[in-house]
Order: C-alpha cells, then sequence, then structure tokens
C-alpha cells in the first residue's frame, strides 16, 4: 500500500470516529467501544477491498459483509453512508422515531445492511449459507462477518464454524474483532485465557492474526487468504480506539457521553487528523 492511500484510508477512519461521536451525542445513544474498535476493519474493506456498488446496493456479484455484532451499528452506519449507500446527513436521525437507522441493523431498511443482526451470534450462520449459494451458483464474490469476541461466546458460532471447518469454504471469512470487553468485563474474566487461536486451529481454520488497527497488517491478512481452505482473521482491537479515555475501559462498551466528554474526544480526534495532515 502506497503512503497516499495509506494517508486517505486513515483519514476515513478519522471521519468514521467523528461521524460516531456526533450520532451517539446527538441520539443519547448507541455503543461506541466495539463501534471504534472495529473502525480500521471496515474502512479497508469498503473503501480498499470488496467488490460493491452503492448505486446498485443489491448486485447478483456482489461481496457481501455482515455486521454480526450488530450493537457496532454507529461505526457501520457512518461508513455505508461515507461510501456512499445513504447520505450523509441522515446519519443525524441515528436511533429517533421513525428512522430507518435502528440501533441493531436492520436489513429490509438501509442499503447496504445484508443481515438483521439485532439479535447476536447469528450473523456467521447467516453468512454461510451465502457462500455456499455462492458456491452452487457459481460466483465468485466473498462473504465477509464481523464478530465480536464476546458474541462469540454464543454456542451458534462455534456449530457455524464447526460446519465451515468441514465444508472448507474459502469465500466466507469471519474477522474476530478481539478488543478483550465485552458487555460488563474483559472477556478473560468471563471465559477465562481460552487460547483462540488454537481453538480455531483445532477447527480446521488457517488462523490469521494481525493489528486490527494497522492498515498495511490488514491487507496483508486479505493478501494471506488460502484458497480452498477455511479461514478466519483474528482482529486484536483496542475497545474505545482513537479515544485515550475510552480505550480498553469496560464503561465504554455502552456508556453515553455528556458535554464535557464529546469536546474532549473531538478534540483528541482532530488533533490526530492534523497530525495526518500536518
Amino acid at each position: 500500500m502506497d503512503k497516499n492511500r495509506l494517508k486517505e484510508l486513515k483519514q476515513v477512519a478519522i471521519d468514521i470516529r467523528k461521524d460516531c461521536l456526533d450520532m451517539q451525542m446527538e441520539a443519547k445513544s448507541g455503543h461506541l467501544g466495539g463501534a471504534f474498535s472495529a473502525v480500521e476493519i471496515m474502512t479497508y474493506l469498503y473503501f480498499e477491498l470488496m467488490d460493491i456498488d452503492p448505486s446498485n446496493p443489491y448486485k447478483k456479484d456482489r461481496d457481501i459483509f455482515i455486521m454480526s455484532k450488530g450493537h457496532a451499528s454507529l461505526s457501520y452506519y457512518s461508513i455505508l453512508a461515507r461510501r456512499g449507500f445513504f447520505p450523509v446527513e441522515e446519519l443525524a436521525t441515528y436511533r429517533k422515531i421513525n428512522t430507518r437507522l435502528q440501533g441493531h441493523t436492520h436489513i429490509d431498511s438501509v442499503p447496504g445492511v445484508e443481515c438483521s443482526t439485532g439479535s447476536l451470534g447469528q450473523g456467521l450462520s447467516f453468512g454461510i449459507g451465502i457462500g455456499l449459494g455462492y458456491k452452487k451458483k457459481g460466483i465468485k464474490n466473498k462473504v465477509y462477518i464481523m464478530l465480536g469476541d464476546g458474541e462469540i461466546q454464543e454456542g451458534q458460532i462455534w456449530e457455524a464454524l464447526m460446519l465451515n471447518g468441514s465444508l472448507q469454504l474459502d469465500n466466507v471469512i469471519p474477522i474476530i474483532d478481539n478488543n478483550k470487553i465485552q458487555l460488563a468485563d474483559y472477556s478473560a474474566n468471563i471465559v477465562g485465557q481460552w487460547k483462540l487461536k488454537e481453538k480455531l486451529e483445532a477447527f480446521n481454520y488457517n488462523v490469521i492474526e494481525i493489528d486490527g488497527h494497522d492498515f498495511e497488517e490488514i491487507e496483508e491478512a486479505f493478501n494471506s487468504i488460502k484458497p480452498d481452505h477455511a479461514n478466519v482473521i483474528v482482529a486484536n482491537t483496542v475497545k474505545g480506539k482513537g479515544v485515550s479515555f475510552m480505550e480498553d475501559r469496560i464503561e465504554w462498551h455502552s456508556k453515553k457521553m455528556d458535554e464535557e466528554e464529546y469536546d474532549k474526544a473531538l478534540e483528541e480526534i482532530r488533533s490526530e487528523e492534523a497530525k495526518l495532515n500536518g
């Protein structure tokens, strides 16, 4: 990746974080921590990798993204808007009466949303179904599924992982947003040190582990997808990435900002933007 393109992607990520702050402040609702940890992965997918067409969002031969950790809708909606699926101005309606932009995404309301994910744990099963259908129809596109490391404690996730480990679908790419915090605690305090990489390898996956905030590592991960093999990306991330007082803090899974926190967070992100463009 050349330096100019890297700078462009970093700017998109900054814009996404600013959108998320504005949306949560306006709505007094939304999950910032897990939205921020997923920003770089989604930015790379939507602005660099995926074969999509915002003017024809449901074309037959398209790549699919499923936000299985549906509470990260702040960053997901911002990505879709800035990629051209709907007007950026509509972000101001987030979680308001009669808006299309509900707290958890809904498949039939927002262009570009491929799966309803109000109930966690279902996105991988849904994605495997699409991937298998693509294989049967000879469609070469891929299905990318963003999973939370808290979400993957759901039994349905492991049933789906087991199935895909057997099917060896190389067009289904689960991405685990491994920010190590879930609703009310660090994940290790809930399920212990569970050796995620070793478990996934035991399910017959090519496991690609990366820094989920490093665009160059993200690019290398997607370039390392093995053909004719089940693959999974474990993206080590930081909950609340980009705002120092939110980073790696349990409460920022779902805490709402007051005006002072909003101003401080926006100042930090704008400072990072100034350094990028200085």
